[in-house]
């Protein structure tokens, strides 16, 4: 049935290349696990592993209409995600021939890493801006000179919340334009650290732009730290600092300097409510402020997507190329400054809301507020064809009788605690492995995961396939933990390669690991 759906969507790697080299709108997707995308991908793709599908692809893609290029290895996974596609009202769907395997063997362009058009960006601004840094025993040795330092730490409160440089501030990326004029008031020496390089170069360059000279980026972030041998503050407890209200106020005078300098476009509130009516349906709404800010209210339809991530995430959040971008921030500040790094990184149609969400709000524009998880596309069908059991039955049903439990979240999820006995898989590889690891089709199968949606859409396949016992723990693994039943930890009873993340070598901790991927990120200047 599969192959007849496809026989006529079918692109050879030369009609891509076509393509990715035009001015029109596409999106193309490797639906592999995140960490087989990372060992190698088509370059200028985006990641959407088939279990993701359902969760991104509305924001991903909002124009149903935009042609979608999907591939994999060459194997089920690219016409089944087609399959799923289709189902949702995507209408334009092609699948790579022979996949990511006739790529490579056309010599084509082929990289490795996530993120990797936003870091190699960075390394270009390094090279071509001359980005002052400084190495962390330079640093070690200021910070016992002088108490004169400001050490601003780019990375995302969640990030930060682990460890840090000792003594470091956090100030997301995208927020540094507040700063700017308090950070020149101070007159202190500023260093800017992240994780490794990308926002770290990205915040001082975009410093130097705003106007600051003493400001250098400490080479190599707390990677860099941890293996010159320097211990981490970890889980500092300083709160995140209100932006005075003279840099805050200076914040839009800079703006509109940068706006003008650079002829970055702005859109009226008015033209961006009426989007469709005046301009091609396809187009992105991102607001750079933070997940806080966002959550107190935001345009309906618009993304979260802080300053600094947008511009280190490109990929992640933008997946249909030539698409117009309209950027929005309080007072558009911030915004503005994204939409710099955005149109120095050679995106065609960036704008920002003129006025921001301020404005919006004046001109009587629609907003919404909080950050509750988005109901997944399919979610109502599937929801319809599913059979719960609630957490006690299962564990009476476990003491009573054989039922095989398969965790269908994220393995870090599982590994972290599941059902005792649970097999993890990962939903992307469902209808390749069930047949052969379940050939029984009438064998009682509960299906978990941490809160239920990903099992649900699981139970719909698998009763697709013909599976005739087939239920899902009502709630997941947190009604299960909030039922009072014991959990087990580790990454045990796992059915297919733990393949599904990608976990930072910061978090990991392991200093080879770290090494290898610095090295990875200083050649792709190249």
């Amino acid at each position: 049935m599969i192959d007849c759906i496809f026989m006529e969507a079918i692109i050879s790697c030369q009609d891509l290349t076509a393509l990715m080299a035009s001015d029109e709108l596409y999106a193309v997707f490797d639906v592999r696990e995140r960490g087989e995308f990372n060992e190698g991908q088509i370059a200028g793709a985006s990641s959407l592993p088939r279990n993701q599908i359902e969760f991104r692809i509305a924001d991903l893609v909002p124009d149903r209409t935009v042609p979608i290029v999907l591939y994999g290895d060459g194997d089920v996974r690219a016409p089944l995600a087609a399959a799923t596609l289709l189902r949702l009202g995507y209408g334009q769907v092609s699948i790579l021939q022979d996949g990511l395997p006739a790529w490579r063997a056309e010599g084509r362009a082929v990289v490795s890493g996530v993120n990797v058009p936003g870091k190699a960006f960075g390394e270009r601004v390094h090279h071509d801006r001359a980005i002052p840094d400084l190495t962390p025993e330079e640093l070690h040795r200021l910070m016992s000179e002088t108490t004169r330092l400001t050490i601003l730490d780019m990375r995302t409160p969640e990030e930060y919340g682990r460890f840090c440089i000792p003594g470091g501030i956090n100030v997301p990326g995208g927020d540094v334009i507040l700063w700017a004029d308090e950070l020149k008031q101070k007159g202190a020496p500023v260093i800017v650290n992240c994780a490794g390089r990308t926002r770290s170069i990205i915040g001082t360059a975009g410093l130097k732009r705003l106007g600051l000279t003493d400001v250098r980026a400490l080479r190599n972030g707390t990677m860099g730290w941890v293996l010159a041998g320097y211990a981490l503050e970890t889980q500092p407890q300083r709160s995140a600092l209100p932006v005075p209200a003279r840099s805050r106020e200076s914040a839009g005078a800079l703006a509109s300097r940068i706006a003008r300098e650079e002829n970055i476009s702005f859109v009226a509130p008015d033209d961006l409510a009426h989007w469709p009516a005046a301009h091609e349906a396809m187009r992105y709404i991102i607001d750079v402020r933070s997940e806080k800010e966002f959550e107190s209210g935001h345009i309906p339809g618009s993304v979260s997507v802080p300053g600094g991530q947008a511009v280190q995430r490109t990929d992640d959040f933008v997946a249909v190329r030539n698409a117009p971008i309209v950027f929005v921030s309080g007072q558009a500040a911030r915004a503005v400054m994204t939409a710099y790094w955005y149109r120095q990184m050679g995106l065609p149609k960036v704008f920002v809301l003129e006025g921001g969400l301020e404005k919006w709000r004046e001109n009587g524009g629609a907003v919404e507020s909080g950050m509750e998880p988005k109901e997944p596309l399919g979610w109502a069908a599937a929801k319809a064809q599913t059979r719960l059991i609630e957490a006690r039955g299962l564990e009476i049903k476990l003491r009573q009788s054989p039922v095989s439990v398969l965790d269908v979240g994220t393995s870090t999820d599982f590994d972290a605690g599941h059902v005792p006995g649970a097999q993890w898989i990962s939903r992307g590889w469902l209808e390749p492995r069930m047949p052969e690891l379940f050939a029984d089709r009438a064998q009682p199968v509960v299906l978990t995961c941490p809160d239920g949606r990903q099992s649900t859409l699981a139970a719909r396949t698998l009763v697709e396939m013909g599976y005739r016992d087939v239920a899902v723990l009502d709630g997941g693994l947190r009604a299960w933990s909030a039922a009072g039943l014991a959990t087990e930890p580790g990454l045990t009873h796992c059915l297919v390669p733990t393949h599904d993340v990608v976990i930072s070598p910061s978090i990991r901790g392991n200093k080879e690991d770290m090494q290898r991927y610095l090295d990875w990120e200083v050649k792709l200047e190249r």
